[in-house]
């Protein structure tokens, strides 16, 4: 049974620092592109960031670049995403992927039960 489970999410002040994992299993995931969506309240899913299967190549959304880092350990079957400088509009659900049908940013096939992330402003 393919499984994503994310973990890490909490309660974090404005400008505060997060980092959340997804531990993959179920499968071998070393060989597909994993990365991160999230939804607020109210607001539809988006697109947060990926990662190529060997990690040369990372996609970030506009509102958290150079804020967010993803990354991967392959060795681990991990995904990993570093939040720094979050901002209260950061708040929401955050889903981790895997194994996209076509593009980073579309649909993929694997996904997480998600984690909370809110942070205060």
């Amino acid at each position: 049974q393919v499984q994503l489970v994310e973990s890490g999410g909490g309660l974090v002040q404005a400008g505060g620092s997060l980092r959340l994992s997804c531990a993959a299993s179920g499968r071998t995931f070393s060989n597909v592109a994993m990365g991160w969506f999230r939804q607020a309240p109210g607001k539809e899913r988006e697109f947060v960031a990926a990662i190529s299967w060997s990690g040369v190549y990372t996609d970030y959304a506009d509102s958290v670049k150079r804020r967010f880092t993803i990354s991967r350990d392959n060795a681990k079957n991990m995904v990993y995403l570093q939040m720094n400088s979050l901002k209260p509009e950061d708040t929401a659900v955050y889903y981790c992927v895997a194994a996209p049908r076509s593009r980073y940013r579309g649909e993929y096939d694997y996904w997480g039960q998600g984690t909370q992330v809110t942070v205060s402003s």
